[in-house]
C-alpha cells in the first residue's frame, strides 16, 4: 500500500541530468538554484556528478537475489522492507520532502538522457510513489493524479537544439509537449505530481554569450514567481473521465479527437458532460 508523503512547505528538489558544468545547462543550473534558494530549501541531485546508476537491476529488488516475480512489485516489496540501495533511499528522502520538483536536461533524441530515465525507473518505486491496490470506494488504482506524491508540482527545464518552429505543434520534429508526454503524464502525473508549463530553451546549440545570458535571466525571472504559477492539470483517473470498463477517455468527451491534448483537464471544446 502506497504511503502518502506530505511535502515540506518551501522545499524543492532540483534534478540535473547534464554531464558538463561548464555548459549552458550548468550555467542555468547554478543560476536557478541560487535564485530558488532565496526562499526555498533546495536539495540537489546532480546525477552525473553523483555517478548515479540508471539501471534498475537485481540490486533494487531486495533479498533473496533472483526471486521470481514482477520487477516493479519486487522493488516495492524491497522498499517496504527497507532493503533498497542507499542511493535510492537518499533520493526518496529528498523527493518526499520536496513541494517543488525541477527536472533539468538537454533533449537527446527527442527525450531525456538515459540517466534521468533511469532515475525515474529506480526512484518512482512501487509502494513509495504508487501502488497496484484498488481504492476500496472507487475500485480503481491510485494513479494518474493520485498516489504517494500528490500536492507537488514540477517544472521541466529543457534545452533543445532545434528552434521553436521545428519542434512546435506542426514542426517536422514533432510538438515538444507531445514528445515529453511520457515524462509529464506517464511518469509525473502517474504518481500524482502536477506539471507546470515547460520551460524551453530553443536553438540552444547556437546561442551566443548574450543569448545565454538572456536565457539565464529568463529562467531567473520565472523562478522568482514560481510559487504563484498555476498548473494546467491533466485529468484525474478518479474523477470518472476514464470509465473503468473502457480505460480510455469517455466517448462523450471531445468525440473524434485522439491527440494528447484531450487528457488535459478543462480542454477547450469539452462537450457533452461536465469535466
Amino acid at each position: 500500500m502506497t504511503v502518502d508523503h506530505p511535502p515540506t512547505p518551501g522545499s524543492a528538489l532540483w534534478v540535473l541530468a547534464h554531464p558538463r558544468h561548464d555548459s549552458l545547462n550548468g550555467q542555468l543550473f547554478r543560476a536557478g538554484v541560487e535564485v530558488l534558494s532565496r526562499d526555498h530549501d533546495v536539495a540537489v541531485s546532480d546525477l552525473y556528478a553523483m555517478d548515479f546508476d540508471p539501471a534498475l537491476g537485481e540490486h533494487d529488488l531486495g533479498e533473496p537475489v533472483g526471486r521470481p516475480g514482477n520487477l516493479a512489485v519486487l522493488a516495492g516489496e524491497a522498499y517496504s522492507q527497507g532493503r533498497l540501495r542507499p542511493e535510492v533511499e537518499s533520493e526518496h528522502t529528498k523527493l518526499a520532502a520536496a513541494e517543488l520538483l525541477i527536472l533539468q536536461f538537454p533533449l537527446w533524441w527527442y527525450g531525456p538522457p538515459a540517466i534521468l530515465k533511469g532515475w525515474l525507473d529506480r526512484v518512482l518505486t512501487d509502494s513509495f510513489a504508487y501502488d497496484n491496490e484498488l481504492d476500496p470506494e472507487l475500485g480503481i488504482p491510485r494513479r494518474y493524479g493520485d498516489g504517494g506524491l500528490t500536492r507537488r508540482k514540477a517544472l521541466i527545464v529543457v534545452t533543445a537544439g532545434e528552434d521553436e518552429r521545428t519542434i512546435g505543434p506542426r514542426g517536422v520534429s514533432g510538438d515538444l509537449n507531445s514528445l515529453l508526454f511520457p515524462l509529464t503524464h506517464g511518469a509525473l502525473w502517474y504518481v500524482g505530481i502536477d506539471v507546470l508549463d515547460l520551460h524551453v530553451v530553443h536553438d540552444a546549440d547556437n546561442l551566443s554569450l548574450a543569448g545565454a545570458e538572456h536565457e539565464t535571466r529568463r529562467l531567473r525571472g520565472r523562478l522568482d514567481g514560481i510559487d504563484a504559477e498555476r498548473t494546467r492539470p491533466y485529468r484525474r483517473l478518479r474523477d470518472g473521465d476514464y470509465p473503468s470498463d473502457l480505460r480510455a477517455l469517455h466517448p462523450e468527451l471531445l468525440p473524434g479527437r485522439t491527440d494528447l491534448g484531450i487528457h488535459r483537464h478543462g480542454t477547450p471544446a469539452d462537450a457533452g458532460r461536465s469535466v
